[in-house]
């Protein structure tokens, strides 16, 4: 049987994190960056949990992670 391909565009955004989760970075980092606070721009930094109702489809595509 032939080796499952991994996503690569899915494989760059999401990382597993220790436990097993899928953890992915938050958007509105990019550009526009004056009129946001340095709080906001801070919070925007951190890595969080994937929301559960899509974690079904991004495994899929991740088979080996």
């Amino acid at each position: 049987m032939p080796s499952m391909k991994t996503n690569r565009s899915v494989a760059k955004r999401f990382k597993v994190s220790g436990t097993g989760k899928l953890m992915r970075f938050k958007a509105n980092k990019r550009h526009i960056l004056t009129k946001k606070s340095t709080k906001r721009k801070r919070n925007l930094r951190k890595p969080i949990v994937t929301d559960s109702t899509c974690v079904k489809n991004i495994r899929k595509t991740l088979p080996y992670a």
